[in-house]
């Protein structure tokens, strides 16, 4: 290496360095390196930060946490509303319906705020409760800060959008409540598809469309202009492609629930085969229901203070003091004004009782008006064809909470009826006697005398039968009792010695 390339300079006691053609050769060398180690370094942040979530400032941040949290809880606030004519009802009967409204609202989820009450001829056409009292009803739902206003009646499209114009809230009836309490407790598949096809049916006449903005039609120079090719001639719009929609859906719902009868039907078909009786439990919606089956087969079905909380048909067996074996059904409540949609889709639980040998019918006893109860149940009942050549148990229950003179009333005014509380228990030995003296006698009597080897077929009879006398003697058993005419053929089959005039029954 040169002298004029390169040259070594030194100065006391600090490091030596280079100068010359070699140092500025050395610094561009140092400057590349650093510089791709710099690209290097600038690579990997990027890759870190692609790994990374980024806050963005302000957007997650609220004021008042407590606020927050406070909507994550708070329940559904509204305002009842109701119209009542001198004509059709008085107002102890108007108020106790929009007593059963609050109850039907609490049971949904919701936090009643106020109740309104109107005297009128007939609801206003246009608004309900007439366009003088809309404004107060706003200025109520606008000071308890209501979300929802709930009317006790089925409201037309027309006036429900009328409303919800007036006040700028949500407006529901009352079937409208109902079918979402029944969405709630409905757990089995044949009750979701029923409670389904009931909210598609009721929808279905309520659908609202926004106007031009759902649009799916266009024709002519507009759709020329505007849309383009693609667009022209005629179309469907939105709200007619939602109503196509849930007529399919409501199509095939009804032909789901038509393939789910034949596995009700088998199960029918063999309570028929066994000639098993069947006690139909019916009622007004919380009349304690639920709660009378399980004290009288020992069940632990569901059991809540709530309207509508049994929705699936729960059948259970019970045994009568002879032996024999009986079925009890319990079936889903009434209502006053019960949907259209609701006792249409519930025809499996109306079939229950149209099937029925017996009808128990469950009334609370401490409703302030207990018998408004039984017509409603009565009204629905004739409803239903062949109910009403069933024979019928009446039993007022929760008499744990009345007075005498309560007691007194219901006695007077339903001699026939029976007084029970299926919470303490009272009664409940007298309504179990009166059930199983009307259970159906089997229509064949049979004398026979059976090997002991037909241990088997006996205790079916016992089961399912009437047994008159056991005799045990040497060479059999010899049996007289009332049985079907199924169970009447095993019987004579087995017989050891079987007099003909006996064994062809009575």
């Amino acid at each position: 290496m040169s002298q004029e390339n390169a040259e070594v300079v030194t100065d006391g006691g600090e490091a030596p360095r280079l100068t010359g053609v070699l140092a500025d050769r050395s610094e561009v060398l140092l400057d590349e390196v650093g510089g791709a180690a710099q690209e290097s370094n600038e690579e990997w942040r990027e890759r870190e930060s692609r790994n990374q979530l980024k806050r963005v400032a302000g957007l997650g941040e609220m004021q008042d946490v407590t606020e927050v949290e406070y909507r994550k809880v708070r329940l559904e606030r509204v305002v009842l509303v109701g119209v009542w004519s001198s004509a059709d009802s008085t107002a102890a009967q108007a108020e106790e319906s929009l007593r059963e409204l609050a109850a039907l609202a609490q049971t949904a989820g919701a936090v009643v705020c106020d109740g309104l009450l109107q005297q009128r001829l007939r609801p206003d056409p246009a608004t309900y409760v007439g366009s003088g009292k809309v404004g107060e009803l706003a200025d109520i739902v606008a000071q308890n800060e209501a979300d929802t206003i709930i009317v006790d009646d089925d409201l037309p499209p027309s006036q429900r959008r009328a409303l919800e114009d007036a006040t700028k809230v949500k407006v529901v009836d009352r079937t409208a409540v109902i079918l979402d309490i029944f969405a709630q407790h409905a757990t089995s598949r044949e009750g979701k598809a029923q409670v389904e096809l009931a909210q598609l049916e009721y929808m279905l006449p309520r659908l609202r469309g926004w106007g031009g903005s759902l649009s799916r039609q266009a024709g002519g120079r507009a759709a020329g202009a505007d849309a383009g090719i693609g667009s022209r001639g005629p179309g469907e719009t939105k709200i007619e492609m939602d109503r196509r929609v849930i007529r399919t859906r409501i199509a095939r719902l009804r032909r789901q629930i038509r393939q789910m009868a034949p596995a009700r039907e088998v199960k029918r078909g063999a309570r028929r085969r066994y000639g098993l009786p069947t006690v139909a439990v019916v009622g007004y919606t919380n009349a304690g229901k639920s709660s009378i089956t399980n004290r009288l087969t020992g069940s632990a079905e569901l059991v809540e203070n709530a309207l509508f909380a049994t929705l699936d048909t729960a059948v259970r067996r019970a045994k009568a003091k002879d032996g024999r074996l009986y079925a009890y059904v319990d079936t889903v409540g009434f209502v006053r004004n019960l949907p259209t949609q609701l006792i249409e889709a519930f025809k499996s639980t109306l079939e229950e009782v149209a099937e029925a040998d017996l009808i128990l019918h469950v009334v609370d006893g401490s409703h302030p008006d207990p018998f408004s109860q039984v017509d409603a149940v009565n009204a629905v009942l004739a409803d239903i064809e062949g109910a009403a050549e069933i024979p019928r148990v009446l039993v007022f229950n929760k008499v744990d909470r009345i007075d005498d003179i309560t007691r007194q009333r219901l006695t007077a005014l339903e001699p026939d009826a029976l007084l029970a509380s299926a919470y303490s228990g009272e009664g409940l030995d007298a309504l179990r006697g009166r059930i199983e003296s009307m259970l159906p006698v089997p229509g064949v009597h049979v004398s026979a005398l059976l090997p002991y080897s037909a241990g088997s077929l006996l205790s079916r009879v016992r089961e399912y039968g009437s047994v008159e006398s056991v005799e045990y003697r040497a060479d059999g058993v010899w049996l007289e009792a009332d049985v079907d005419s199924g169970l009447a053929a095993k019987v004579v089959e087995q017989a050891v010695d079987t007099p003909e005039e006996d064994a062809a029954g009575a």
